[in-house]
């Protein structure tokens, strides 16, 4: 087997340094750690120059953060000490720009080695970066701009479009949701907002790219998508993170509004080094004839948690999701998605692929919920697990409730094993286990790959590939 080139080594998270040929000494303009106090968040929010609204937004948060129990379908955290984190980190970069060329030479060789340049140029309508706490660069092609799209860091939006920011900020997944979403609203810090006008279609995609560059660092990133009647776009979320000796926190959010006949498609590609504790809260409402599709890929991480949701609120409204998720190590996926059928005539359907290697945990939690009144709404949800040696496990916790006499609801769940008579036919012809496992996991989420753009089938195929190559996995 070929040694991977550099660029398909940087796809394993925990390889960051190793590319670079440094510690990555990233310098910080300001950092915020310690109690989670009133004045930690309203230092914040001075610091970010925020409007009032924003502010009592965030204190509000804190006080449900306090008073909220933690989840009981947490476990698994126990290591992690919030107080000990960063919980808010700028780099020493002077503000945001708009050419690669202007960011500090250690920042821009971090994207460089991901690749994310030479994407944005060949294929993205536009692009926000994310590094730490912040939006390091942000760009949308020209073009776009002049068809009255929004697309700003989350932090300069709350400021230039605060009315049409308030009017969805934390409408869709609020604070009070569980402790780790009002944890996420009271410290939210970097992300980015896009507003698409009314039958305004973005024929390429536009990316988000996260990177956590420190050690025992939160990350509390928060994406804010509206999409007005009849427009399209398709986003795309990437994460990545290299290999530390402390922990780091990751507790982003989206928000999706679809209006009446939008079609909206979120793509998630997360590849989290094994140190990075990964929550993910992810909504979208859908109203009258719209499109929601998710898909989630989870890769790296020690632990993450992510249930992409919908909530069909128009007549007509659909969702796809599609969650991928692969825990090769002794490592927890908790993952799955809900759907909340609200409206007559809608419809959803939850495809989930789980694989576990190595002592790999997967579990799938599903909500399926239709409400009576819903008239002659479906929903399907396939789950299925693929399971590589005698230590992995996985487990399905569906709930589908149906209140609708006319409605339905179709639940499939398979779970396999790879058989000594597979890996030995495929020995036969020449290929070696880890080569074997990786096509046989290929193969297994062929049905979600069809619906990504070929640059990024290009960089899911590289990971897995590398997941069971001879080099090591993720992290």
């Amino acid at each position: 087997m070929e040694r991977p080139s550099k660029l398909e080594e940087i796809l394993r998270a925990g390889s960051l340094e190793e590319v670079l040929g440094t510690a990555v000494p990233y310098p910080k303009e300001i950092e915020l750690k310690g109690e989670l106090t009133r004045d930690t968040i309203e230092e914040l929010s001075r610091i970010k120059g925020e409007p009032r609204w924003m502010l009592r937004h965030r204190l509000r948060a804190l006080e449900l953060f306090h008073k909220l129990p933690m989840p009981k379908w947490v476990v698994g955290i126990e290591e992690l000490d919030l107080e000990s984190l960063v919980i808010y980190s700028k780099p020493e970069i002077g503000s945001e720009v708009k050419d690669w060329e202007d960011l500090p030479e250690s920042i821009r060789r971090t994207f460089e080695r991901l690749n994310i340049p030479e994407i944005e140029k060949r294929f993205l309508s536009g692009l926000t970066a994310v590094f730490d706490s912040e939006s390091v660069y942000s760009k949308l092609k020209e073009e776009f701009e002049k068809k009255g799209i929004i697309m700003l860091p989350m932090e300069e939006a709350v400021k230039k479009y605060s009315g049409l920011v308030k009017r969805y900020f934390g409408r869709v997944f609020s604070p009070g949701e569980h402790k780790f979403s009002a944890l996420h609203h009271a410290l939210w810090s970097g992300g980015v907002f896009v507003y698409v006008p009314k039958g305004v279609r973005i024929p390429f995609p536009i990316e988000a790219f996260f990177v956590i560059g420190s050690a025992l660092e939160g990350q509390f990133e928060h994406t804010l998508l509206v999409a007005d009647e009849g427009s399209y776009i398709h986003f795309i979320e990437g994460c990545s993170a290299p290999m530390y000796k402390g922990f780091s926190f990751h507790d982003g959010m989206v928000e999706i509004y679809a209006h009446k006949g939008a079609t909206v498609k979120f793509t998630t590609i997360q590849n989290w080094s094994r140190n990075v504790i990964n929550f993910n809260n992810k909504r979208a409402i859908i109203e009258e004839n719209a499109y929601v599709e998710w898909i989630e890929g989870s890769i790296g991480s020690r632990i993450t948690y992510t249930y992409p949701s919908s909530v069909l609120k128009g007549e007509g409204a659909r969702t796809t999701q599609y969650v991928v998720s692969l825990s090769n190590g002794p490592y927890l996926k908790d993952t799955g998605a809900k759907s909340f059928h609200l409206a007559p005539n809608t419809s959803s359907k939850i495809v989930s692929k789980s694989i576990s290697a190595n002592g790999g945990i997967n579990i799938y939690r599903g909500l399926v919920r239709i409400i009576k009144g819903a008239k002659n709404s479906t929903a399907t949800v396939s789950c299925d697990s693929l399971i590589l040696d005698e230590e992995s496990r996985a487990y399905t916790y569906p709930h589908n409730q149906n209140d609708e006499p006319t409605a339905s609801i179709i639940h499939e769940a398979t779970t396999g094993k790879l058989g000594e008579d597979k890996l030995f036919y495929m020995n036969q012809r020449g290929i070696s286990d880890e080569e074997a496992k990786s096509l046989i996991v290929l193969g297994f989420i062929s049905e979600i790959l069809e619906g990504l753009p070929f640059e990024y089938v290009e960089v899911l195929k590289k990971v897995i590939e590398l997941e069971f190559s001879e080099i090591g996995g993720v992290g």
